[in-house]
This record gives structure tokens, sequence and C-alpha cells, in this order.
């Protein structure tokens, strides 16, 4: 079998959104497919019909699509952060699909390449992040309650959302937290609060945003910030855990 080779030298950080002007160019560089986000592989585009069935495509505007993309991909991908393939093939789009887990770097590339698939402009955003509601044998590998957090951002109706398909409505009710949902026209980025109004997650470094996984970048941080976390080789977290069973221990 023929091996994939991926490059995985750094991807070059966007500009702030906010602050650069968006170009035509940059709208088509940022549908077409990279060796992350491959969006012309058959398995992604299966994804995406699955997800957009009974939605008229020809009729549907981005928005629309955007969603509905979100909520194939926040739930219909289980969120798991044990046994999670961080190689460069384990973090591909199609390669995500036919694992059908992975947790926030891996479904925020998915997110990015099913939106790409349709037209809408997508990159990967990464930030550091406090997060209250880890569990205790989590937190011990992680090294505390800060984490490297991957997320997606969009282009829709003129603007860049920020976009966390990240955690699924089944985990959501596993550690009291309200689903956060999605409805293209506002940033979808975190959940300051858990269902019983207790802090859950904010946000203390922003690493900005990235035409591609910057896999190195990506790396480097697990590396430096999570040792403890990956398993033997680097490429992937440590195995023996499940994060939903945590929640009930």
């Amino acid at each position: 079998m023929t091996e994939t080779l991926i490059d995985t030298a750094p991807a070059q950080p966007a500009a702030d959104a906010a602050s650069a002007r968006t170009t035509a160019d940059d709208l088509a560089r940022l549908t077409a497919p990279t060796d992350f986000l491959d969006h012309e592989h058959p398995t992604v585009q299966a994804f995406v019909d699955k997800a957009l069935k009974g939605i008229d495509r020809d009729a549907a505007g981005p928005v629309e699509l955007a969603v509905a993309l979100y909520y194939a991909v926040r739930d219909g991908i289980h969120y798991e952060v044990y046994g999670a393939d961080l190689s460069p093939q384990g973090l591909r789009a199609s390669s995500i699909i036919t694992g059908g887990k992975g947790f926030c770097l891996h479904k925020s590339v998915l997110y990015a390449a099913c939106c790409r698939a349709v037209g809408i402009p997508a990159r990967l955003h990464y930030s550091d992040v406090r997060n209250h509601l880890a569990s205790d044998r989590l937190r011990s590998y992680i090294g505390g309650d800060v984490f490297f957090h991957g997320l997606a951002t969009v282009y829709l109706e003129g603007r860049w959302l920020q976009v966390t398909p990240v955690f699924n409505k089944l985990l959501c009710r596993l550690y009291g937290m309200t689903p956060l949902e999605f409805d293209g026209r506002s940033d979808s980025l975190y959940h300051p609060f858990d269902a019983q109004g207790r802090q859950s997650m904010e946000f203390l470094t922003d690493h900005g945003d990235f035409d591609d996984v910057p896999y190195d970048f990506v790396m480097d941080n697990m590396r430096r910030k999570h040792p403890k976390f990956l398993a033997e080789g680097g490429t992937g977290t440590v195995s023996g855990g499940s994060l939903a069973d945590e929640a009930t221990a």
C-alpha cells in the first residue's frame, strides 16, 4: 500500500480577521482542499452529503449549510480525548470521519474541511483555555486546567465567525453543560457557564488563524504544555480511558 505523505511544515497564521480586509483571492484560497482539509476525498464528500440530506444546496444559503454541518460534526463525531490519533494522517479530515471520534483538534479540522467542501471559506484557530469541568484524571494528564484548544473560523455574510463544533450533546449532558449552539450569524465560541451557572471555560492566550493545520506548531504546543497526555512516541494521546465514563465516576 502506498503511504500518503503529508507536508507538516507550519502553515502561516492569517492576519487578524477583525482588522484585515478579506479579498476575493483570500476567499478562493480558503475554499481549496489541503493536505489536512482534504474535502475532495470521497469519505468527506459522503459525510457532507449525509449531513445535508434533504437540503436543496442550490437554494440554501451558506448560513443554512454551515449550521447543518456544525451539528453533523458536533454530534456525529464522538468527543473523546483518550486514544486520539495525533499523527499527520490522524489529523486529516477523511481519517477523522473513518475513526469516528476525536477532540477539539480533530473536530475543528473536520468542520473546516466540510465548510470548504460547500464553498464556505474556513480556517483553523488555536487558543489556550482554562477548562473548569475536566475530570481529575484528565487534569492529571494535562498538568492542570489550562488546555491547548482548537476551533474553526468561517466566513459568512461578510464576517469571520469563531465556531466550536466540539462537545457533543451526550457528553454535555453527562457533564451538566448546556450544548453549545450555532446560528450561523454569531460566534459559537465557548461554554461560559454550565447548566448550574458555574463557570466552565475561559479563553486565555489567542494563537490566531491558520489556513491549514500548522502541524509542527500544534504538536510543539502539545509536547511542551501536556507531555504526560501524549502516548509513547508522541503522535497520540494516552489510552485506557473514557471521558464519558469519568463524568459518572
